[in-house]
């Protein structure tokens, strides 16, 4: 494709004809427009023939981006929430970068997400200024501690207006004070923008943990603790490997999320640090996430299990949805509250998942040995339980066999050793509803009722459905 020269104040037409064999060569179009010297601003518009069967994902990488992976030149993405977008020296629209306008080559970076047999035609509306503005380049942000040992509670999994949902961070940061979470990462996709205002916000009372959610077309994959936007564009497998190095380079986790239908991780499975096991209402279709997780841990890895609500932040504060944020919350104990000690406590698995920041309290220890550990072991452990908020529902004990031993919860605070015979890979415990099952179904039904039901969610099954109120993580064996 040419290469289209920029006249400042001039719009530009360029029209792009893009066929179902494009995508199969690559996910990504790239056209190229030349950005003179001087340039203060700059404004793109994308039109085509929008359907179910048809969607183009839209972005842009300045003259200093190389193929991937780039580590500079990132300038934005906005996916499919938008057709437009600015970048200014002072400003620019959400999920894009504002600051510098180096010229040269730039490429405007379309995603062929969706592509019809018959092919598409994309116009592209392109303008620039040369007015006078100011230069505000982003800027980093200071790091905050909560002084304090505890059990300390987060949701790695939201978005925000610089990606998919409309609402701001701001009201998303009033979202998570009003449920009480200690940390959040909020992991718009593709883009790092949203870090400009959590970051200024990061506080002792609600850390700021840096995600970033990077999402392809055969999968969407978490990154906590980034320093730097990492490049998304994979193509391939092997891809997959020069991202996750990418990632660990920086210290930062890698998290394969919601691996399940409709959005299942199908590329080859990298090296994980955790795993989200547990991604919105536990009905919509988390039980394919668990057997996977299982299935994985039983194989000898080491992952540590997670959940995040993956909630899209509405326009208004809504704090009465049964699917706000912190549903469900990942739980962790920690020495104090960082974002260090967090990437910490996600690293060693010593933690549990909860259905909400009020749902039942779950850990356990065999002996000294915490959730996340290697123990050495012979085939029956004492296990020292400490189960809150969950009476009447069962506590089942799960091995690479599969469930070992049940129990009905006797009361609200339920502090006990138990004696389990156990496998030779992990332990885990979780909560099931029992008591409380019919309470929670119903409120999902009574929600949809007049909704329409998001795909993966299960509600109308003949089977008894087993709903979790609480996953902890394992404790794995090496067997003497």
């Amino acid at each position: 494709m040419e290469t289209t020269h920029l006249l400042t104040g001039h719009e530009i037409l360029i029209t792009c004809l893009v066929q179902a064999e494009d995508k199969v060569r690559s996910p990504y179009l790239y056209v190229p427009v030349l950005m003179p010297t001087g340039t203060t601003l700059i404004n793109v518009k994308m039109t085509y023939d929008k359907s179910e069967a048809c969607v183009i994902d839209l972005g842009i990488l300045d003259s200093r981006a190389t193929g991937f992976p780039t580590q500079a030149g990132f300038r934005g993405w906005s996916g499919g929430a938008r057709n437009s977008f600015f970048i200014a020296t002072d400003a620019a629209t959400p999920g894009y970068v504002q600051g510098n306008i180096p010229d040269g080559k730039w490429q405007i970076v379309l995603g062929l997400y969706k592509v019809p047999p018959m092919g598409t035609t994309i116009h592209l509306n392109v303008m620039i200024d040369d007015s006078d503005r100011p230069l505000k380049e982003p800027v980093n942000f200071p790091t905050v501690t909560r002084s304090g040992t505890g059990w300390y509670k987060g949701d790695l999994h939201c978005h925000t207006h610089h990606s998919d949902a409309r609402g701001t961070p701001e009201i998303l940061h009033q979202t998570a004070q009003h449920i009480g979470l200690d940390f959040l990462s909020v992991t718009d996709h593709n883009t790092i923008t949203q870090w400009q205002y959590f970051g200024h916000h990061s506080s002792p009372k609600l850390v700021f943990v840096q995600g970033m959610e990077i999402t392809t077309y055969n999968g969407h994959i978490n990154i906590f603790g980034l320093n730097n936007w990492i490049d998304f564009r994979l193509e391939c497998d092997k891809d997959v490997d020069i991202l996750v190095q990418a990632a660990h380079d920086q210290g930062a986790l890698v998290s394969v999320n919601h691996d399940k239908p409709p959005l299942p991780w199908l590329h080859k499975l990298p090296s994980l640090d955790c795993m989200e096991v547990w991604q919105n209402h536990w009905l919509a279709g988390n039980e394919h996430s668990l057997k996977l997780y299982d299935q994985r841990i039983s194989e000898g890895q080491q992952i540590s299990l997670i959940g995040g609500s993956d909630y899209h932040q509405p326009e208004q504060f809504q704090p009465d949805s049964p699917f706000i944020l912190g549903c469900p919350t990942t739980v962790l104990w920690l020495e104090n509250l960082n974002q260090e000690t967090v990437l910490e406590g996600l690293r060693c698995g010593n933690g549990y998942v909860t259905e909400s920041p009020e749902g039942p309290h779950l850990s356990f220890t065999i002996g000294k040995v915490a959730m996340g550990n290697v123990m050495r072991v012979t085939g029956k452990v004492t296990a020292q339980i400490d189960v809150r908020g969950a009476a009447g529902d069962y506590l089942v004990w799960i091995s690479e066999q599969g469930p070992v031993a049940k129990f009905i919860i006797p009361s609200d605070i339920w502090q006990s050793e138990l004696h389990i015979t156990c496998g030779n890979i992990f332990l885990r415990v979780e909560i099931q509803a029992a008591a409380s099952h019919d309470k929670i179904l119903n409120s999902v039904k009574e929600w949809y009722k007049d909704r329409p039901v998001p795909r993966g969610f299960e509600l109308d099954s003949k089977q008894p459905q087993v709903i979790r109120r609480a996953l902890s993580n394992p404790v794995y064996f090496q067997v003497s």
